[in-house]
Formats: structure tokens, sequence, C-alpha cells
């Protein structure tokens, strides 16, 4: 059985307790949510959920199948990963000195990230990118060393015409 990672958009009702409810029923089965991302869409009653779960096929079948159930699911879909755009965010903060600027700033235009703020003994990075390249830039940032860090959850749409 192969565990591995999958996108499930979902267009929900806009209004309070359906992130709970939803939320209750990953909780329930014992299913875990890896990144989750919500927004208002261009319908203010409606909201986009995209959800990143690990679990075999099996697994991820059951879980779209739930959440269609919930009465304020509106659609679902599996995001197959070849016609799709997926971003992170990161904002990460790291020990600054004007000794390791060049170094710094290189490692920040090779990422196409920029300097949101920089005060005399730190600087925070943002970096708007696909997962893998977000992980790859943290491991860089290391040497620097890492004061903090936050990243949004996955969030992805299909190319093309298609919508949800």
């Amino acid at each position: 059985m192969s565990h591995s990672s999958h996108i499930i958009a979902a267009l929900v009702r806009n209004h309070s307790g359906v992130l709970t409810r939803i939320s209750g029923l990953f909780a329930r089965r014992c299913y875990n949510i890896d990144s989750l991302s919500v927004c208002a869409t261009e319908d203010a009653g409606l909201s986009r959920m995209t959800i990143c779960a690990s679990g075999d096929e099996a697994t991820i079948v059951q879980i779209v199948k739930q959440l269609e159930k919930l009465p304020d699911t509106v659609k679902v879909t599996r995001l197959k990963g070849i016609d799709d755009i997926t971003r992170e965010l990161l904002l990460i903060k790291i020990q600054y000195s004007p000794s390791q600027k060049s170094d710094i700033e290189n490692a920040v235009n090779s990422y196409n990230a920029t300097i949101a703020d920089r005060s005399a003994s730190s600087a925070v990075i943002e970096l708007t990118d696909e997962h893998d390249k977000i992980d790859a830039f943290i491991s860089i940032m290391h040497k620097y060393g890492i004061i903090e860090l936050v990243r949004t959850g996955l969030t992805a749409i299909e190319r093309g015409k298609n919508k949800i």
C-alpha cells in the first residue's frame, strides 16, 4: 500500500462551524490533515478548502465520499498534480549580520524570495513557491540560524478552464 500525499479541493458554504464539522470528520475517522488552507471565493457565500492528506487510494476515496456527504459541502474534487499549480508561503526569521549580507542576499535572489524586514540582528524572508522548494530554502537557511518560521498550508488550482 502506498501512502502518499493527495490534494483535495472542497467548495463549502461560508459560515461558522463548517471548519469544525470537516475537521471533526477527519478526527473521528483518524485521518490526518497534512495541510489545510481555507479562503473565501469569488462568491462570498462560498469558501474553498485545499486539504492535503496522506493515505492509500482507498483512504483518500473514503475521505472524498465522507466530505461529499456533509450538508455544507457544495463540491469536492481531487487534484491530480499534473495540471495543478500549487504554492505555499513561507516567512522565515534568521539571524543576520552585515558580514552575511552578501551570502543571504544571493540565496534570497536565487529562490526569488524577498527580504520583508531586516534589523541589526535578524532578517525576515518571504518566499512563495512549491512545497519542495520551500523545504530546500529552509535547508539552506539553517546555516544562518533560524529564529522562527511559519508557513501556510498548500493552496492549489487547476490550470486552464476547469474549475471546482
